[in-house]
């Protein structure tokens, strides 16, 4: 399928060819019609993506002050490659668009194939020829609405959220200021509740052409008497700013044409700089409108399909989304003569070139249309004809799921440094970010589908790079279609499928399995696992990991899809000092501080006890200062002692005196010599690259860590 992306790093807007999406469940599988071009939201994404390095810098000090934290805490090397992984990433674009149900998944529920319907949300409602929407951000299209106007739902729901944070009342006077595409609808939903509208703006010709509307409409120059004169000698009970400015003077105007104790709501981008003495002086209420209504942000709701009921909040962002597509059948809103400009899907550019004012020409709304064949064409790929060779001297071919951050900017890179290897096939859920890599890293097919990196017989090796959930289902699968497979931590989020994982590799001739352990690879881990062997007595350690914050909401806390943060992540620091003992711990032990209602038993300390006699603690913690290394390891033993800081200084002391190992220009944590370490034991046959009892004992010893915290607070 046709899909728009956008470049941060070299700034083009484009038209690719990506895979199609697949239908996941609670979602359907909208083939576009129509979407709707934000001149807001995409314009600002567009112009940023199309300065040069520095005025991007100059343009975001924030994201340049956490690549220079960064480059202080890693490296500078480190915090460029980061840097520039991020901007190499395919951006898509869009959030309003209308079509056809094509598919729909398990657990939909109120649509059917072939209904019509409107489309909402970044990353859902895109610019591309098919769209995978989840269950509340689809609303079903009555005859009486055609997909173009269906189009505008989502802007129509952003301006009935703002709408409706003044609480007008019927009778009441809205001020409107700004009266481009935002505006105009704001317009129409007050004028649709019965109050009376007096737009403003700066630019002639939206002046003029809101007055043929209907809309009585003034300059900015005249806004302050015309306000007067609107509402009586009392000033307005409602502004309403759809302006999008750096410029303070919206909200300046608001206050000046606002009557006593109004409401003020910002739903535009503007300068919020809001001078106290008339804002006092009226006790005026300012809110800002966020998007298009409750729900808005909540994954559980966007992308989990949960709900609020409706006695507790009733107009959610799929409740506005469905009241705009209401109004407009009921011929209370009209979209059909704001738009100006229609475009094919394969001249976006144009759509881009128009809203960023390439072009010169005035507009409101800009559609792109898609063809609608009789018997869609589904994406297919090309199947690359190479066929498995015997296991031990067999050459590597990769296959890949997963396209996320993680795989583009740490472990590809490492596996294209090592070299050795065919690049075979990627897959990733969305499609766009697998068709991204295929081309940045050279694989021969992209795709949506994982079982075409399951079955093809031109892929001996499969890297797991998804999420946590995926991780045991798919190594599972890859070990019974006979794939050698790394996976990235976590190898499973459950005891069961790490003891059905295990059962399979202690079969005869079973394909070699990796995890992401990578840390005990790196050259400074090597190092002082020798220097404190040479001591040849048990050990004390003490492995502090200042993980950092995460929000409640982010998966990694979910038990079903990351485990949570001591399985997920956890486990690294686990294995590190099971690779020290050169053996799984035989006694684990956990406590967690509180959670206050602000953490999720992520505060935790975990003991280990070896059979050797060594002794490790894990202290890892969400509640420190993020200026802090993120790792440090002290290690004692037979009157030494060694320290490693964040990878980047390795300390051996012995004899009262102090050698230092520094790695200077960036962290090396192992990741390319743990895939050299693998697909050598691929190509040699002398067994796995970690051994397979400790790899299982870290792993078990993760989870079981958890579940003693869970005793302990559930």
């Amino acid at each position: 399928m046709r899909q728009v992306l956008q470049s941060m790093k070299t700034g083009k807007t484009s038209v690719e060819e990506v895979p199609d999406p697949n239908v996941k469940p609670g979602t359907a599988l909208v083939r576009t019609v129509c979407s709707l071009v934000s001149a807001g939201t995409e314009r600002m994404v567009v112009e940023f993506a199309e300065k040069n390095l520095v005025d991007k810098v100059m343009s975001r000090p924030d994201l340049a002050k956490q690549v220079i934290e960064k480059a202080i805490k890693e490296g500078p090397l480190t915090a460029l490659d980061a840097a520039f992984n991020r901007l190499d990433q395919p951006m898509v674009l869009g959030y309003s668009s209308s079509g056809v149900i094509e598919a729909v998944g398990p657990g939909l529920t109120g649509f059917s194939i072939g209904d019509r319907v409107a489309c909402a949300g970044g990353g859902f409602a895109v610019h591309a020829e098919l769209a995978v929407v989840p269950q509340n951000l689809l609303v079903k299209l009555p005859d009486s609405v055609d997909f173009e106007q269906a189009a505008f739902a989502t802007l129509g729901a952003i301006a009935m959220h703002g709408f409706r944070l003044a609480n007008p009342q019927v009778g009441e006077s809205v001020a409107v200021i700004g009266m481009g595409l935002l505006g105009l609808l704001t317009a129409q939903i007050a004028h649709a509740a019965g109050c009376s509208v007096l737009g403003i703006d700066t630019n002639p010709q939206r002046v003029e052409f809101a007055n043929s509307l209907g809309f009585s409409t003034v300059s900015r120059e005249d806004a302050e008497a015309a306000g007067l004169a609107f509402t009586k000698g009392r000033g307005a009970d409602v502004v309403l700013i759809c302006a999008d400015t750096s410029s303070d003077d919206p909200v300046d105007l608001a206050a000046k044409i606002a009557r006593d104790r109004a409401m003020v709501i910002a739903v535009g981008a503007v300068g919020l700089k809001l001078k106290r003495k008339i804002y006092y002086e009226k006790e005026l209420e300012f809110r800002i409108s966020r998007s298009y209504g409750p729900g808005r942000y909540d994954p559980d709701y966007e992308e989990h399909g949960k709900d609020y009921p409706a006695g507790y909040v009733r107009w959610t962002e799929g409740r506005n989304i469905q009241a705009i597509i209401d109004l407009t059948a009921g011929g209370k809103l009209n979209m059909t003569p704001l738009i100006t400009h229609r475009f094919p899907i394969e001249e976006a550019d144009a759509a881009y070139n128009l809203i960023t004012g390439k072009s010169g020409q005035s507009f409101l709304g800009v559609l792109l249309t898609y063809p609608q064949p009789e018997n869609p064409v589904q994406y297919k790929r090309k199947i690359v004809n190479t066929s498995s060779t015997g296991r031990q001297t067999e050459a590597v071919r990769i296959g890949v799921l997963g396209a996320g951050n993680f795989a583009n900017a740490i472990l590809l890179p490492a596996v294209q440094k090592a070299g050795g290897v065919e690049l075979v096939g990627i897959a990733s859920a969305g499609g766009v970010t697998a068709q991204a890599a295929a081309k940045k890293f050279g694989f021969s097919f992209a795709t949506t589908d994982e079982n075409e990196i399951f079955t093809d017989v031109g892929i001996n090796t499969i890297l797991v790079l998804t999420r946590h959930q995926h991780h045991a289902r798919q190594v599972i699968a890859a070990l019974e279609a006979g794939k050698h497979v790394y996976c990235e931590k976590p190898l499973a989020i459950t005891p069961e499928d790490l003891d059905r994982i295990f059962s399979l590799v202690k079969q005869a001739n079973s394909p070699t399995l990796s995890v992401g352990f990578n840390r005990r690879f790196a050259p400074l881990s090597i190092r002082l696992k020798e220097f404190i062997e040479a001591g040849n007595e048990p050990f004390m350690a003490t492995y502090r990991v200042n993980a950092g914050f995460l929000p409640l909401t982010h998966w990694t806390h979910d038990p079903e899809q990351g485990g949570g943060r001591i399985i997920g992540e956890g486990c690294h620091f686990i294995d590190f000092c099971t690779f020290l003992a050169g053996e799984s711990p035989v006694c684990i032990d956990a406590v967690a501080l509180p959670d206050v209602g602000r953490y999720r038993s992520d505060n935790v300390q975990i003991s280990l006890q070896f059979s050797n006699g060594s002794l490790a603690q894990v202290i890892y913690l969400v509640n420190g200062d993020k200026g802090l290394p993120k790792e440090r390891l002290e290690v004692h033993s037979a009157g030494r002692s060694a320290i490693l800081d964040d990878f980047r200084e390795l300390q051996l002391w012995t004899g009262g005196s102090k050698q230092t190992l520094r790695s200077v220009l960036r962290q090396d944590k192992g990741h390319q010599e743990a895939w050299r370490a693998f697909t050598q034991a691929i190509k040699t046959g002398t067994g796995p690259s970690i051994p397979y009892d400790q790899l299982f004992g870290s792993s078990l010893a993760s989870i079981e860590a958890a579940q003693k915290i869970s005793g302990q607070t559930g």
